[in-house]
């Protein structure tokens, strides 16, 4: 294995550092409060940098993502390219390759998904004309969305334009800002995303009106002029090279992928790319945990000289790297389409359990000020929080891990 990132990834990864690190300042945070920051959406669409998540696969988006949480970027760019981009190219037919990838790489697009799926009462389901009904509690980021990639109770997936389910999204505070939403669906049409187990393929009712003609467009979403070539944030020429394994063209329209549980391919993708976008919240946590040691003074000495203060601080580098390293291997195993159960659900117990330590550090080596509300240093703790229990608290996954060793498999 080699988690040397590519020349692609790195100018991707360059690029995303440079646009987060000047957009998602404290200030601009602060003021767009819940909700996604229109500006900085607008020049990651006009950077290419969505469309480059194709090019890079899933460890590109992991090492995107990093830097979206190293400054706690209020954007849903992981979640729309993990659910939309990622979800698309790899389960959609050639018909929906063709109709949906454009929207995603330009960011007209914005998919955001309800996993995991549910059971009981609470679950969706699906009628067969492919109409769902049910409830999504909860959802990160869908208040900004065109789409939300729903798991049905059988768990085949289904995707739903926001604007056809016939009423409003209701506002739902989270512990992160996530512009989270929580919507009911009652017979509303959506269309089938990849195959069952027993190999039928997509069905499902579909609304063939164009995205941009829904009416309840989110405010930030790109247009064809907001990326025209004077943006400062453009995608190299190695960013859109066309030999990556994900570029689908509309000349593919075979139903040829070899995927053949989309769910537990989805499931597996958010975890480990949301164990990326962890891994960044820590760093940016500890990032400012030592700045703040090596200036302030205490007894006529910095903080960060003292050893319990460095040794607070390493165990929570520790952790970092560790949530890092597991999401990197777990990503590069996607990728070569290699077994990633087993990895998938260590990277996301890592950045489960870990990821609570290091913010908790973050906020324990800032002395009174990680208890105030308005420091940055809250916002990582609140990300983390969030995070710890996104898609499946540290319990959740160390029991389905062990299910899934228990049963010699690895999917």
């Amino acid at each position: 294995m080699d988690f040397t990132p590519t020349e692609e990834q790195q100018a991707a990864r360059e690029l995303a550092a440079r646009i987060f690190g000047d957009l998602a300042t404290p200030e601009r945070l602060a003021a767009a409060g819940t909700g996604a920051d229109a500006e900085l959406w607008k020049a990651l669409c006009a950077s290419g940098l969505p469309g480059a998540v194709e090019e890079t696969g899933l460890l590109g988006l992991v090492l995107l993502a990093e830097e979206q949480g190293r400054t706690t970027a209020q954007v849903p760019f992981t979640a729309t390219c993990v659910y939309g981009l990622l979800a698309v190219s790899r389960h959609g037919t050639g018909e929906q390759r063709a109709r949906l990838l454009p929207g995603l790489r330009d960011g007209t697009t914005v998919v955001t998904g309800a996993f995991p799926a549910l059971a009981g009462a609470g679950a969706v389901r699906a009628d067969a004309e492919g109409r769902l009904t049910g409830t999504l509690d909860r959802v990160p980021w869908l208040r900004d969305a065109t789409h939300v990639l729903v798991p049905a109770a059988d768990r085949s997936l289904w995707l739903v334009r926001t604007a056809d389910a016939g009423r409003p999204v209701e506002p739902v505070e989270l512990t992160a800002p996530w512009s989270a939403g929580r919507l009911v669906l009652d017979g509303v049409p959506a269309e089938r995303l990849g195959e069952r187990r027993d190999g039928e393929r997509p069905v499902g009712a579909r609304s063939d009106r164009a995205t941009a003609e829904g009416a309840d467009d989110p405010p930030y979403r790109a247009t064809a002029a907001e990326g025209a070539d004077d943006s400062p944030y453009r995608a190299t020429a190695a960013e859109g090279a066309d030999d990556s394994p994900y570029r689908a063209t509309a000349a593919e329209g075979a139903d040829d992928s070899p995927y053949r549980d989309p769910y537990d391919d989805v499931l597996a993708a958010a975890r480990i790319a949301f164990a990326g976008l962890q891994a960044g919240v820590c760093a940016g946590s500890l990032a400012r945990a030592v700045a703040h040691t090596s200036e302030r003074q205490q007894f006529g000495r910095p903080l960060s000289s003292h050893q319990a203060v460095q040794l607070r601080a390493a165990d929570a580098h520790m952790d970092t790297e560790s949530i890092r390293v597991t999401a990197y291997e777990a990503a590069w195993r996607h990728d070569e389409d290699l077994p990633v159960g087993e990895h998938a659900l260590t990277a996301a117990w890592w950045a489960a359990e870990a990821g609570k330590r290091v913010v908790h550090a973050g906020q324990h080596l800032h002395g009174g000020l990680g208890a105030d509300l308005d420091h940055p240093v809250h916002r990582h703790f609140l990300w983390g929080r969030q995070l710890d229990a996104y898609l499946g608290c540290g319990t959740e996954l160390l029991a389905e891990l062990g299910d899934l060793l228990a049963k010699g498999a690895d999917a």
